[in-house]
């Protein structure tokens, strides 16, 4: 009997039993399903946290008070930046382009009789630049509104539209702590950034917020809660890291363990790249659990099927079948079997997939080494699974099976 007359046998033989051959394909498509839906997803967390990286602007470092040691860091670090430190890199490394000092806190900010929390941003001009924001309407924030504390501020889209809502806010007087700040923009939407919502921002002068607004003063000038740096190019990322570093050693008279932090956008981005790996691999491995769970169970049916069709195999021995077509027809058969159930698995794995990139952030894409390694391996499950009861098949006595009918 040719290969071609066992698969149409085995094709007859599985219809004939739709019920049966469902149940038994239902443990590969719900493994199917689960690997491309897992490594979707690991690979829409990639993406995704790349793109929030890649947004809070391109080249940049990223220098934060208190010890690089993360074991020996306390909770609230101590603010050994100040603005001071900012202006002596702008001037001083080359390869820097421009320098962002920040000083960060959350208010309630009020409009009449609107209010709204909101995180207010004291910063500099070189701010835009540094962190790819944008205005949309007015002006952002000027060299000459930090040199004389301008009780000014530019609103982020959102709490803008919460404040305002179809009024222009332009010129108007906004209550921060109990100060009058006057608004002279509204930023473009930026959307937020691992979980911070960027349009929910108040950004005012530097200089204003210390000295009016929070009162975060010291001898050494105004403390800042970290200094963004936009480097000229990715290839002076690491030679202006180490300037800057040792820059702030001279600066801050460090003998022993410093008291500031930086960290590189793309050491970042690796950092969290391969956490989301691992984090794939680690889905991708429980969801292939339930592929070996099917296996067990074409395996299972197949033995079952051997057992309730022993006449049928005995008279086929008895009229000429070979012991190899008996185990070829099983083993076609529980192929059949795996490959089909892996087929509809990937389909409901495509379908998981799109529909989560649909409703959540997550741009989830599918993979089509994903599809490739999951209908393989689901094939080959059925294949390694299907010898046994293709061989319980193919040794049964043709005078013993017979004896049943």
């Amino acid at each position: 009997m040719d290969i071609f007359e066992s698969i149409t046998m085995a094709g007859k033989t599985l219809v004939a039993n739709k019920l049966r051959s469902s149940l038994t394909m239902l443990g590969i498509i719900i493994g199917n399903a689960s690997v491309i839906a897992m490594v979707g997803i690991g690979e829409g967390a990639q993406k995704f946290v790349s793109e929030q990286i890649n947004s809070l602007g391109p080249n940049l470092l990223f220098i934060i008070p208190g010890s690089p040691d993360a074991q020996r860091r306390p909770v609230y670090p101590p603010q050994t930046l100040v603005l001071a430190d900012a202006e002596a890199i702008a001037s001083q490394i080359r390869d820097v382009k421009a320098v962002a000092p920040t000083l960060n806190s959350s208010e309630l900010v009020s409009f009449r009789n609107k209010n709204a929390s909101a995180s207010i941003v004291g910063t500099t001009p070189d701010f835009l630049s540094v962190r790819s924001f944008s205005v949309a309407k007015g002006r952002f924030l000027s060299e000459l509104d930090l040199k004389k504390n301008e009780q000014v501020a530019a609103l982020g889209s959102e709490i803008a539209q919460q404040l305002f809502g179809e009024r222009n806010p332009i010129g108007e007087q906004i209550r921060l702590k109990n100060k009058s700040l006057r608004v002279i923009g509204v930023m473009a939407p930026k959307g937020s950034t691992f979980g911070d919502n960027q349009d929910m921002n108040v950004f005012v002068p530097l200089t204003t917020m210390a000295n009016r607004i929070v009162g975060r003063t010291s001898p050494y000038g105004i403390q800042v809660t970290f200094i963004s740096v936009s480097v000229k190019n990715e290839e002076s990322m690491k030679r202006a890291q180490y300037q800057i570093e040792n820059l702030l050693r001279l600066r801050h008279k460090i003998t022993d363990e410093d008291d500031f932090t930086v960290r590189n956008q793309k050491d970042l981005m690796n950092i969290l790249g391969s956490i989301t790996g691992a984090l794939t691999l680690l889905l991708a491995a429980t969801a292939a659990i339930s592929l070996i769970v099917g296996g067990i169970g074409i395996m299972n049916i197949m033995l079952v099927s051997v057992t309730e069709r022993t006449q049928e195999i005995g008279l086929r021995k008895a009229v000429g079948a070979s012991e190899q077509d008996i185990l070829i027809q099983f083993i076609i058969e529980s192929v059949i079997l795996s490959a089909t159930g892996g087929l509809l698995g990937t389909a409901l794995g495509i379908g998981g997939v799109l529909l989560i990139g649909a409703l959540t952030p997550l741009k989830a894409g599918v993979s089509l080494v994903a599809i490739a390694l999951a209908v393989g391996v689901s094939g080959g499950i059925g294949l390694f699974f299907g010898v046994f009861p293709a061989r319980q098949a193919a040794k049964l006595d043709p005078i013993v099976a017979l004896r049943s009918v």
